[in-house]
């Protein structure tokens, strides 16, 4: 069984979306996008620096086009036939097109305003986000909040991102808990999937009550608690609510498991999620698409594992 995902903030780097804009069609439908949301994704996936594309107001709706542009060169879902689709964070919004829950332009409309509502809620205190590498979870999560800070991302691999105020970070740094052998700060512009970003919910909720979402084709895992979803309204309510909701990729992964998941695909720009499939799901075979050279193997892959 395959599983299709998507991953989030932070996977972006400079010039990455520039291979895959030279496949046929390819940069005419990133220019329509571009137009549709009054953003240039093209000179910001192939000529924007990294600060650039941090920028979480750009870096959303860059992440969105990447994934569904990658997975959509391999084909479309009935062809791709994943047996669930997931994402992380902003992420879930590009599954929601694999599992037609939302058309590309419903999706990249949402997640502009979604990386603009975040952006404005970021801006209101000085926040960010590093992760935890190694360690037991409930002591990691005891000590974070006892500093004051949520256990934003839970990913499971002996891997949690905690997220607060900058002095909580700080005092983070030189305060790890029991086991973490390091505390990586990670390139985000801000606190999400937190308190610090409430603001951004209401905005959210506003934008989502315009789209009339259809209901999965495919099983669609929620990274709120790893569940699969089955109606196209609870996907689109769980979208508006996770912005200031920890991110439970562990559970996601623990569903992979029991739903059989033999093959895991992450679409571009791949790495993250297929790290963390590698130290907790032994035995699936994961492949991340990075560039369009990685293509053929997918498609191998697609064929081995596919529905």
């Amino acid at each position: 069984m395959l599983v299709l995902v998507a991953p989030g903030q932070g996977a972006q780097t400079p010039g990455f979306l520039t291979p895959w804009l030279e496949l046929p069609g390819a940069a005419d439908r990133v220019a329509a996008w571009s137009d549709a949301i009054g953003l240039d994704l093209v000179h910001y996936g192939t000529q924007a620096d990294a600060d650039a594309i941090r920028d979480t107001s750009v870096a959303q709706p860059l992440l969105v086009a990447a994934g569904i542009l990658s997975a959509s060169a391999l084909g479309d879902t009935a062809t791709i036939a994943p047996g669930a689709v997931a994402g992380h964070s902003v992420g879930e919004i590009t599954a929601a097109v694999f599992a037609g829950v939302l058309g590309d332009a419903a999706a990249l409309t949402l997640v502009r305003k979604r990386g603009l509502a975040m952006a404005d809620a970021a801006a209101i205190t000085e926040t960010g986000m590093s992760a935890l590498l190694g360690g037991d979870h409930d002591v990691s999560v005891a000590h974070l909040e006892k500093l004051g800070l949520t256990p934003a991302n839970v990913n499971g691999a002996g891997q949690i991102v905690a997220a607060g105020t900058l002095e909580q970070l700080a005092a983070l740094n030189e305060d790890k808990p029991e086991g973490v052998r390091k505390v990586v700060p990670l390139k985000v512009a801000g606190a999400f999937h937190t308190h610090h970003m409430a603001p951004a919910v209401d905005a959210l909720a506003k934008a989502a009550a315009d789209l009339t979402p259809a209901d999965p084709t495919v099983p669609y895992v929620s990274n709120k608690d790893g569940r699969t979803v089955a109606t196209g309204a609870e996907v689109l309510e769980r979208l508006v609510g996770q912005v200031a909701n920890p991110v439970r990729w562990d559970l996601c992964m623990e569903t992979f498991k029991e739903l059989g998941a033999t093959a895991l695909i992450e679409v571009c720009p791949g790495g993250t999620l297929v790290g963390l499939a590698k130290r907790a799901l032994p035995g699936v075979r994961t492949l991340a698409l990075k560039t369009p050279d990685d293509l053929d193997a997918a498609r191998e892959l697609i064929a081995e594992h596919s529905a």
